[in-house]
């Protein structure tokens, strides 16, 4: 297990799209909070880095499929996928070697930007006027958002031998578990009756709770809970030899 996870970080890098694909989303973000008028910091005038992580996710929706999708893509395409099971190794520790190798890949990606924190840190007037409790719950809960999105990245990946169709779908699934449902819970017929209950069922709803500060349980368990469905699924999906 541990030498899978450390061949997807190796593969990961050893090539330049490893880097592209980080080096891309650190640009993006930069640009968004610091130069982009509508979102920047500067234009605050408060010491705050909601917008950090109010951008982050839809950055992350792209950033996470273009990490994930040649998890098994590639094995498929390959035909590695069958000299890969033949190792003294069970299905579900492959899928968790790959999951935590890409989660790490975003953790990577999401550390450069505490010099955020530390730059909104010594621009704040006074300095250090920053609620620095809420922001490590806002990280937490980016890093909890990640999981669920590689999750489902890495499922995406296991349905198909292309890595952009892979691509495509977990982004438009990373986008419909994410604020599908919020939108869905504005259609009238849900409006006073269901809305909250199906708000509850998205992951925007969870992020937002956590990334207040308050680190609650019940959404803990929920991101644990999706991360782990979306594993189960592709356990299903890379066991389909068997049947």
């Amino acid at each position: 297990m541990r030498s899978i996870y450390l061949k997807e970080i190796n593969s990961f890098f050893s090539s330049l799209i490893g880097y592209l694909v980080i080096g891309g989303f650190l640009l993006l973000l930069g640009l968004m909070l610091w130069i982009f008028p509508d979102n920047s910091i500067l234009e605050s005038k408060f010491a705050s880095l909601d917008e950090l992580f109010n951008v982050a996710p839809l950055v992350l929706m792209f950033l996470i499929p273009a990490i994930t999708m040649r998890s098994f893509a590639e094995e498929n395409q390959s035909g590695t996928i069958e000299l890969l099971v033949t190792k003294p190794v069970a299905d579900w520790q492959i899928i968790l070697a790959k999951f935590f190798a890409c989660l790490t890949l975003v953790v990577i990606a999401i550390l450069p930007t505490l010099v955020y924190y530390f730059s909104i840190y010594f621009l704040g007037s006074p300095v250090g006027n920053l609620d620095t409790g809420a922001i490590m719950g806002s990280y937490l809960g980016l890093v909890f958002l990640g999981s669920c999105f590689v999750a489902i990245g890495i499922f995406s990946s296991s349905l198909t031998k292309n890595q952009i169709v892979a691509f495509i779908i977990a982004t438009f699934m990373c986008f419909l578990f994410h604020w599908g449902f919020n939108y869905t819970s504005r259609i009238p017929v849900f409006i006073g009756k269901f809305d909250d209950l199906i708000q509850s069922i998205g992951i925007d709803y969870h992020y937002g709770s956590i990334s207040r500060g308050l680190v609650d349980t019940r959404d803990v368990i929920y991101f644990l809970s999706i991360s782990g469905f979306f594993l189960f699924l592709t356990l299903l999906m890379v066991e389909r030899r068997k049947w």
